[in-house]
């Protein structure tokens, strides 16, 4: 068993207090999360839970919270989005640094989710990038939580759309 750190965050009810669903939620088994309420209505776990794969301890904690609060609906699982101030950290490099390398590797290095002035990528795709082509060493626990988190993240994004979309950006993404 490997321990896996990661954060899940939740649309829940705003009428719970916080006691309320603490009680809830150790009870239901997240008694392996940092719980933090800094938005009424939203709720940020931050597991450090015991498990065969990254899979398993997500999608448990995930079942878990659901068993605790019903209607709680996730907005994110991470680590999954980040910036190039958070890949530079990651990597121990300058934040000047981490941009030229972004500018001379642009037609290797993975696209975007978002680009402009503060441009996101997905963590799983960026650690698999610099494992590959700048053979750093990358710790596994954590390239593993992050394909898991952009896996979650994806599919709740694909549940909004009308399958028929779906299909469609599929075929022009390609």
């Amino acid at each position: 068993m490997i321990h896996y750190d990661f954060t899940l965050k939740f649309a829940v009810p705003d009428v719970l207090d916080m006691e309320t669903l603490e009680a809830r939620l150790f009870e239901a088994g997240c008694d392996d999360a940092l719980i933090g309420l800094g938005q009424k209505g939203r709720l940020a776990l931050e597991f450090s839970r015991e498990a065969a794969s990254a899979h398993e301890a997500i999608t448990s904690a995930m079942a878990d919270v659901k068993c605790a609060i019903s209607e709680a609906r996730l907005i994110e699982a991470g680590p999954d989005l980040v910036g190039v101030t958070d890949i530079a950290e990651l990597f121990e490099f300058s934040r000047q640094n981490m941009r030229k390398l972004l500018q001379s590797h642009l037609a290797t290095f993975p696209l975007p989710l978002h680009e402009g002035r503060a441009s996101l990528w997905h963590l799983a795709e960026v650690l698999e990038w610099f494992g590959t082509h700048h053979h750093k060493a990358i710790d596994e626990t954590l390239r593993e939580v992050a394909r898991v988190s952009m896996q979650a993240n994806v599919a709740r994004e694909t549940r909004r759309l009308p399958p028929e979309d779906i299909q469609r950006f599929d075929a022009l993404a390609s």
